[in-house]
């Protein structure tokens, strides 16, 4: 990896880690929204400086599309969408802390000494991943990806429906 290359994934990293962080201290639904849109904002800007621009622009397209349906869920479920008023987002702490502690142990050994297998010493190019990829998908995940999509398109009829029906 580049100098340049290693400086933005480690920036993209670092911003993505921070703002995780800052979902769950911020006392707003609205900051804690906006904390996670910079995190899904970071991955895909660290899938780019990796130079996997596709994976950087799917991720990129799936958190604005996250976006929009969090922000319908928001305005129909909570008592104040808007974020004004403090609320706590840490609930049973001590049952959360020991979670996220083994939860990160757990992910840092994986990481440190799971079986990665060989290093690519060559990788196939952009184009031939690319193409691959996209075969993949249109292969044997092609249903998987129309019901998700179609669950999605519901799920957004669904809640539309009721915040309008409550409305009235």
């Amino acid at each position: 990896m580049m100098a340049g290359q290693l400086l933005f994934v480690a920036f993209f990293g670092l911003a993505a880690l921070w703002f995780g962080v800052a979902v769950f201290r911020t006392t707003s639904m609205v900051r804690s929204a906006l904390s996670l849109l910079v995190v899904m904002a970071a991955l895909g800007g660290m899938f780019l400086a990796m130079e996997t621009e596709f994976l950087g622009v799917l991720q990129l397209m799936m958190m604005a599309t996250e976006m929009i349906i969090m922000a319908i869920f928001m305005v129909m479920f909570m008592m104040d969408p808007g974020g004004l008023e403090g609320m706590d987002m840490t609930h049973q702490k001590r049952a959360s802390r020991a979670a996220g502690v083994v939860g990160g142990l757990a992910a840092a050994g994986f990481g440190l000494f799971g079986g990665w297998g060989p290093i690519t010493v060559r990788a196939p190019g952009a184009a031939t991943q690319i193409f691959d990829l996209g075969i993949e998908l249109m292969g044997r995940s092609m249903l998987l990806f129309e019901t998700a999509g179609v669950m999605i398109l519901v799920s957004m009829i669904a809640a539309t429906t009721v915040a309008i029906a409550r409305r009235r």
